[in-house]
């Protein structure tokens, strides 16, 4: 049972982290987070400069007032008289419907009459006044024209507090519930002349409001003054083309789609004349520009001017809606879509009312909310339950392909289908569910390293951590051979202290002894291999080079057994710690070439090293006991250490190996070494050994007699005592021709 747990808990710990990061998303999607629905509205943008509409001809123009018609023409505002001629020539070229994206809302100045109140006020000639005056007025001329023309006049809609109250030319049809706050609303109208206004047989607002950042995505087919529904000019211009009656709106409570946590009926489609037209809940059309095209804008000077017969009027206005607007420099009605930084209002008009005529429409269908957040839901839990298991480099590779998948399913509902199917949040889910449970994983693996790291510091070296924990592929199988130095310290009589103490006192005791060891150890780049009860090994120059490894290891000895002075002198005054008495320790160093690596089994590693180097390494340890000194060393090191105080204390054949070797005693570092006590006494043991060794058993008993108190002070003493013994029993039965010195070893 308690296995099950711990791994219930293990896998809430992986999945809650990205569940919750996968809740927030969800919480922002519903909540219409402002930032990300503008990011989905970039996204949207992107799709239509990549793939815009194709345009394809359709009766639709835009009369442009370019800066060559103002040139020719004059400077704006024009004589009414002037857009009478304009508006009367398209008529006789058979315009279906003549929409102005320009609101006439002040009498014509250049009016005779107009002229004439102006002359009067500075005393103007009477006879000039009343030819003015009984001329005709340029405003009733135009109503006039409009009267006799398919003509659609504009109006703004403002939000200021002065209210005037825009009337529609023909009345709506609701199936539903109006729609109530979905369809913009606006409080004052500007509106054109009341006599062009009554004149004209269309009347549309050409107010276009942009999103949060000014580019209009979508063009307005409905606006709202109170409870009056009003139309935009390209929906007033296709009912006149039609000649239809009232414009339908369909609610969406009255056409079977009433939900999805909607408060109030919005809008759906729109119907004017034969066009149905799908809509946002706003009864705004989701606009599908096209790239620029040149064909759709005729110059008004062109019409003005006659340059084009009637033949070429009647080709490129019969039967067209025409849009009329001023693109002059400073009369520019400018405005930004995805497609265009800058381009003219009048073309969004135009542009709408192609879209229509063609029916080519973007939608968002109704069911796209629902189905982006199912998408969130599902991509979101299928990453946070797999990406424990699927690892780094897989779980990445997944939500790389998760991520890929939903907007190539975006983008194919927009070029296959022309659905907006906004992409933002599911791969903002797969996203912030990848990312924090990477984040949380690394902390995680970060937190299990540095438990590592605290957990085998206490076995190795901080070098050796640091080199697998880098590299874990250095977790394998297998060695390499180097120059290495190697120690080991055993603590005298050990099973006597243990006899005498109850087992927590032991460990107690081994610790207290332990850590200060491996502290001088770890300060001269020791690894430390293992603990064997009470006995220490370590070695240098791996797993990192030590090119000064053969001195260190000579400075950690002495210093192991200074630390022990220190230690004896002081732990028996601490009656809470196990001290027992005066602790004895003998080190054993050699160097040479070792195997070092992972060794051991493909279930359990361990650092460590091999070879006959380590072998006679624990042997020379071993003797210590027998020859009574703190620290012995092999032939091998004592050559690399010349400066510092050794003594060769024997030719010994330990137990295990038939070669040789010769065991030196080191007894002190460089400052020892210098002293003319110690080289004096250095001689002086050469030439004992040289007369043991050569037989001449009366001359080694003199040297013995000469470095007596010399060696005791050495820490020798035993030695000495050796030697005597041997010297004496020698003399008596004196060995074989053959005899080379050699000791052999009883003990290990």
């Amino acid at each position: 049972m308690q296995p099950f747990r711990i791994a219930k808990t293990s896998w809430m710990a992986a999945v809650l982290p990205g569940a919750l990061a996968l809740l927030a998303v969800f919480a922002l999607q519903l909540a219409g987070f402002a930032p990300l629905t503008r990011v989905g509205q970039l996204v949207f943008d992107a799709y239509l400069r990549a793939a815009p509409r194709d345009y394809e001809p359709a009766p639709v123009r835009v009369i442009d007032i370019d800066e060559e018609s103002i040139r020719r023409y004059g400077q704006w505002p024009w004589p009414r008289t002037e857009i009478a001629l304009l508006t009367d020539r398209l008529t006789q070229a058979g315009a279906a419907v003549i929409a102005l994206d320009i609101v006439f809302s002040e009498p014509d100045r250049t009016s005779p009459p107009r002229i004439a109140e102006r002359l009067r006020r500075v005393d103007g000639d009477a006879r000039t006044l009343a030819t003015l005056e009984s001329l005709p007025d340029n405003d009733e001329q135009l109503a006039r024209a409009f009267g006799e023309q398919p003509i659609v006049t504009g109006f703004f809609l403002t939000n200021d507090p002065r209210r005037v109250q825009a009337i529609p030319k023909a009345g709506f049809a609701v199936s539903g519930t109006p729609p109530g706050s979905a369809v913009p609303a606006y409080r004052n109208a500007v509106l054109p002349l009341a006599e062009l206004e009554q004149a004209a047989v269309g009347n549309g607002s050409v107010t276009l409001a942009g999103d949060s950042d000014g580019i209009i995505r979508k063009a307005p087919l409905l606006m709202r003054q109170g409870d009056q529904l009003l139309p935009s000019l390209s929906l007033e211009a296709l009912r006149v083309a039609q000649g239809a009656g009232a414009i339908f709106v369909k609610s969406s409570d009255g056409s079977g789609t009433f939900g999805g946590g909607r408060k109030e009926s919005e809008v759906v489609s729109i119907k004017v004349g034969q066009f149905e037209v799908p809509t946002t809940e706003s009864g705004a059309l989701w606009m599908y520009y096209t790239r620029p095209q040149p064909d759709r804008i005729v110059p008004a000077w062109q019409v003005l001017s006659g340059e084009l017969s009637p033949d070429e009027m009647a080709e490129r206005f019969g039967g067209h809606i025409l849009f009329v607007g001023a693109g002059a420099i400073g009369l520019r009605d400018l405005v930004s879509t995805p497609i265009q930084d800058r381009d003219l209002g009048v073309m969004v008009h135009a542009q709408a009312a192609e879209q229509i005529i063609l029916g080519k429409y973007l939608t968002r269908p109704d069911w796209a909310v629902g189905l982006e957040r199912s998408l969130v839901l599902a991509l979101g839990l299928l990453l946070v339950l797999l990406l424990p298991r699927l690892g780094a480099a897989r779980g990445a590779a997944f939500g790389i392909a998760l991520g890929g998948a939903t907007l190539a399913g975006s983008w194919y509902a927009f070029t296959g289908h022309r659905f907006l199917l906004d992409p933002t949040y599911p791969l903002l889910a797969v996203l912030a569910v990848y990312v924090t449970e990477t984040v949380v994983t690394y902390y995680r693996e970060e937190k299990r390293r540095s438990y590592i790291h605290q957990a085998f510091d206490r076995y190795l070296s901080p070098e050796l951590v640091k080199r697998i924990a880098d590299d874990p592929g250095q977790l394998e199988l297998g060695g390499e051979e180097r120059q290495m130095t190697v120690l080991f310290c055993d603590i005298r009589s050990f099973s006597r202290i243990s006899e005498k103490l109850p087992p927590q006192d032991i460990i107690r005791f081994l610790i207290a002894f332990l850590t200060p060891m491996c502290n001088v150890l770890l300060e001269r780049r020791a690894t430390i291999d293992k603990f064997i009860g009470d006995a220490i090994l370590a070695f240098w120059n791996a797993p990192l080079d030590d090119p000064d490894q053969y001195e260190n290891a000579a400075r950690a000895s002495l210093g192991m057994i200074r630390e022990l002075e220190r230690l004896n002198a002081e732990m028996p005054e601490q009656d809470e710690e196990p001290w027992p008495g005066d602790v004895k320790i003998g080190i054993g160093l050699n160097s040479g070439p070792c195997c070092v690596g992972n060794m051991g089994s493909a279930q359990r590693l361990s650092y460590s090293l091999i070879g006959d180097t380590v072998n006679l390494a624990s042997r020379i340890e071993g003797q210590t006991k027998f020859y009574g000194v703190q620290i012995a060393i092999g032939s091998a090191l004592a050559q690399k250490i010349p400066q510092f105080a050794t003594v060769v204390i024997d030719l010994v054949r330990v137990i295990g190996r038939d070669a040789p070797e010769e065991i030196s005693a080191l007894v002190g570092d460089e400052r020892i070494a210098q002293t003319a006590d110690f080289q004096r006494f250095a001689e002086k043991h050469a030439a004992m050994l040289q007369a043991y060794r050569s037989k001449n058993w009366e001359s080694a008993t003199q040297w013995l007699d000469e470095t007596e108190a010399d060696a005791k002070n050495l820490g020798l003493g035993r030695v000495h005592a050796l030697y005597r013994e041997r010297v004496a029993a020698l003399a008596l039965a004196p060995p074989p021709e053959d005899w080379d010195g050699v000791y052999s070893a009883t003990e290990k």
